[in-house]
């Protein structure tokens, strides 16, 4: 109970600045991309028409994420967009999963995290929605249907990115705290195990793919 809120910190002195940076979560954000790199090595050293696991699995994910995409961006846009997609849902899947091994802490109870990805995708979707539309159309639909409407549109986008990075950091982190105080409760007996494994797998993998969906759903909406 007493490890509850305790952040372990590197920092650094840049200038006249003071840079906290969450070690805990550097080091697994790098884990968990070393993890994907090697899976990206397994699934295409020996491709074939008969594939293997590796291969048979990543075919599986990226011909889903691919079909995703293009039913919500179109054609175009679909074949352009999915391999971010695609990355973006491993990465989350594997931050939500990482916490069910001892001793691992999911990159996605920062807020920091999810926020950065959220931000992320921001930017994607409107710089999509400029190239698309053009610096005026794209900045006239804010004054729509009424002129005076503009700063309530505004925050509604602004607001989404706080929606979607919210959303995912109060699932992982708040089912981080229940599967603590349960285990201190029980010592640590049979429950707890489940309630990881139903948090982590179950739960981690509903908001992967909910967070995963909405970025594409953004992007999808500014360029329509």
């Amino acid at each position: 109970m007493e490890g509850i809120g305790k952040v372990s910190q590197w920092v650094f002195h840049l200038g006249g600045m003071r840079i906290e940076v969450n070690s805990a979560t550097l080091l697994m954000s790098w884990l968990i991309i070393g993890l994907i790199l090697v899976f990206i090595v397994l699934a295409t050293r020996r491709r074939a028409m008969v594939p293997g696991p590796w291969q048979h699995l990543s075919e599986l994910i990226v011909c889903w994420i691919r079909d995703l995409c293009v039913d919500a961006l179109g054609e175009e846009w679909g074949k352009r967009y999915y391999p971010l997609i695609c990355a973006l849902f491993i990465f989350l899947l594997l931050c939500n999963w990482i916490s069910m091994v001892p001793y691992m802490t999911a990159p996605t109870q920062d807020l920091n995290t999810t926020l950065g990805l959220g931000i992320m995708g921001f930017f994607i979707a409107h710089g999509t929605a400029i190239w698309v539309k053009g610096p005026k159309n794209y900045i006239s639909e804010y004054f729509k249907p009424l002129f005076f409407l503009m700063p309530l549109n505004v925050v509604g986008e602004v607001a989404k990115v706080i929606s979607i990075s919210f959303r995912l950091f109060g699932n992982i982190m708040g089912g981080s705290i229940i599967i603590i105080v349960v285990s201190y409760l029980v010592y640590g007996l049979i429950l707890p195990p489940f309630l990881n494994a139903f948090f982590n797998l179950f739960v981690g993998t509903i908001q992967a793919f909910v967070f995963t969906v909405l970025t594409l759903v953004y992007i999808s909406v500014q360029i329509r």
